[in-house]
């Protein structure tokens, strides 16, 4: 996958980014009948206490509202006011496939069909019939996982997004190929808290 013309990121964000307290653990959010029905059915596994879900201190220049992704440190923060972010342990690219940029949400979608894109089919030919097919409906084996926010820069899809996953035991880790990946259920969270036009920002 390939993002389009990147737009740089300030320096002021650059030096803010990450700036946390212990914060609170945060509870899990409402879910339909469908999402506890397939959140059964899915993979499961054990992250660092580190990558859990937390309400935590966080400075930063951005406004309430933004999404803010340290890829380094596989943490994404969704930025609240009074100086709070709600943060959460994430999957990044791998070096050679990660991506620093503004975008915004674009799309949204609950348990989204996954379409594998082109360059994954160059790199695993045998996902090939799966693509035939119209893709891999939503459902907790999906790659997806629970929830897609689809990343777009000046109004055409950068092909990135930000999702669940049916590896929750990747989580802090590089292994994408470029999306961030979230445990399901911190994608159900995010996405409660957003909306199409959501401003992104990688770092």
């Amino acid at each position: 996958m390939r993002l389009g013309k990147l737009i740089p990121i300030s320096v002021a964000t650059l030096a803010l980014a990450g700036c946390y307290g212990a914060g609170a653990r945060l509870p899990d959010p409402k879910m339909s009948a469908r999402d506890a029905e397939f959140l059964a059915l899915a993979p499961q596994a054990q992250v660092s206490a580190e990558f859990d879900r937390y309400l935590v201190d966080y400075k930063t220049s951005e406004p309430v509202g933004t999404i803010v992704v340290d890829s380094r440190a596989h943490l994404l923060y969704y930025v609240m006011a009074g100086g709070k972010a709600v943060r959460y342990g994430v999957a990044t690219g791998q070096d050679a496939m990660g991506w620093t940029g503004r975008a915004y949400v674009g799309g949204m979608q609950e348990w989204p069909r996954w379409i594998p894109p082109k360059d994954m089919l160059e790199r695993w030919p045998h996902l090939q019939p799966t693509a035939d097919a119209g893709g891999l409906p939503g459902g907790p084996d999906n790659p997806l996982g629970s929830r897609a926010l689809y990343l777009y820069q000046d109004g055409k899809d950068t092909l990135y997004r930000i999702h669940g996953t049916n590896e929750p035991e990747k989580i802090g880790q590089g292994v994408s190929s470029g999306c961030i990946r979230m445990r399901d259920i911190d994608a159900i969270d995010l996405y409660n808290r957003v909306k199409v036009g959501t401003k992104v920002v990688v770092i």
